[in-house]
């Protein structure tokens, strides 16, 4: 809690225009790290680190891809996980390894995707839809823009009994009330199955 004990008008207004201007920086960041997605195999990152031995620069700043394993091998720590973590935390999880195993003191890595894209990420539409099939993930989307992607519900579809699979478990949907109740939508997440039972 901030106490005012000032009758400076001018001071006040400055004071409260910085704890805002702080308060929209902190909810910018979260908000820029809660829009990344997940890296997975195959995905292409951009790794550049800082305060380091020049020598070392080169070795360490390059484009990487994420193994079938679901790592990167980064100079002087070997295999590194990055499969399953967003840049910004694979980020810190690299400088913490090199600081802790006594390489550097005071690493900094910047992750990007290469070339500058989101890698694509899909939601698959099993059975049930007028085009069944792979869709483009985005941030933001749910169940019902997917089949809306996906041209819709086909004409012997069941959509009170829908099925989403996420990470292996099956949760039972019913569709129709969420059309009747878009408030009600769920929020997908990347690799997501919608089967609607024909």
């Amino acid at each position: 809690m901030i106490l005012i004990t000032t009758n400076d008008t001018a001071m006040n207004t400055r004071l409260l225009l910085c704890i805002l201007a702080a308060s929209t920086l902190v909810l910018n960041s979260v908000q820029g790290q809660n829009s990344e997605l997940a890296l997975k195999s195959g995905d292409r990152i951009a790794l550049s680190i800082g305060r380091i031995p020049d020598a070392d620069v080169t070795q360490i700043s390059k484009v990487y891809s994420v193994s079938d394993g679901g790592t990167i091998n980064l100079v002087h720590i070997g295999e590194v996980r990055a499969a399953g973590l967003k840049p910004s935390v694979l980020q810190r999880a690299i400088e913490q390894a090199y600081i802790e195993r006594e390489v550097y003191t005071r690493p900094t890595v910047t992750i990007s995707i290469d070339g500058g894209e989101a890698p694509s990420r899909m939601v698959y539409v099993v059975s049930g839809c007028k085009q069944n099939g792979p869709v483009p993930y985005n941030s933001g989307m749910t169940i019902m823009k997917a089949v809306s992607v996906a041209k819709g519900f086909s004409d012997f579809a069941h959509p009170s009994r829908t099925k989403l699979i996420r990470d292996g478990v099956t949760t039972e949907v019913n569709l129709k009330d969420i059309s009747a109740n878009p408030a009600r939508d769920i929020k997908l997440q990347p690799e997501d199955q919608i089967i609607v039972p024909e």
